[in-house]
């Protein structure tokens, strides 16, 4: 048994005020064996919102209320990671793809195709599912970091900066053999096999890339 938690169930939501649209997807998502939640206003699931959530969001772009634009906008404030698919009207087009440069999957124009709705549905997973891991990942490497003690730390920089154990006893005013210490040492905590994966480890860490990205 390892300590790795065990990935959340992913789930589609549905956010649309239309019943009828709503049990349609309903039924067409839980036939391909998805699990579904469905919300008739943007207000109830920003109500049931949470940020341990997993899956997608498909959202009615006009709703009476508060709008699936706003809830969106709402989320980012938020910095949800829920992948969203927009239903459009034809008159609502130029607003969703005004959303898709800020970060929306994609939409989808009514009437739509089953075929069409379960290949944005089975892409947004995967693509949610990728997130979530990539951050699960970032997590640990930070975690890692934090073991580093000052001097390692140093060393870790300068290693990400491309220099050689020499040009690093230079500029740390040490000895080659006290750099080759330490660099076993931030080997060893980060648990990196080369130095190709420690960089690449380090490099696309969110909670690192403060410290070592400009």
């Amino acid at each position: 048994m390892n300590g790795t938690p065990e990935a959340p169930e992913q789930i589609i939501y549905i956010v649309d005020d239309d019943e009828a649209l709503r049990d349609s997807l309903v039924w067409l998502l839980e036939s391909n064996r998805y699990r579904v939640a469905q919300f008739a206003s943007a207000e109830a699931f920003l109500e049931a919102y949470h940020a341990d959530m997993a899956g997608c969001i498909v959202l009615d772009v006009r709703m009476p209320g508060m709008s699936g634009l706003e809830l969106y906008e709402c989320l980012r404030e938020r910095h949800a990671t829920l992948p969203v698919v927009f239903i459009t009207g034809h008159g609502d087009v130029p607003m969703a793809v005004s959303v898709l440069k800020k970060g929306a999957v994609d939409f989808i124009e009514k009437p739509f195709s089953d075929r069409d709705m379960l290949k944005l549905i089975e892409q947004c997973l995967a693509t949610e599912r990728e997130s979530r891991s990539r951050v699960r990942q970032d997590a640990v490497v930070a975690r890692r970091l934090d073991l580093l003690t000052q001097r390692e730390m140093e060393v870790l920089e300068l290693i990400i900066a491309g220099r050689l154990n020499k040009q690093i006893a230079d500029d740390l005013g040490i000895s080659i053999k006290t750099v080759e210490v330490h660099r076993a040492r931030v080997m060893e905590k980060m648990e990196a096999n080369s130095l190709a994966e420690l960089v690449q480890s380090v490099m696309t860490c969110e909670a690192a890339r403060g410290r070592f990205v400009d």
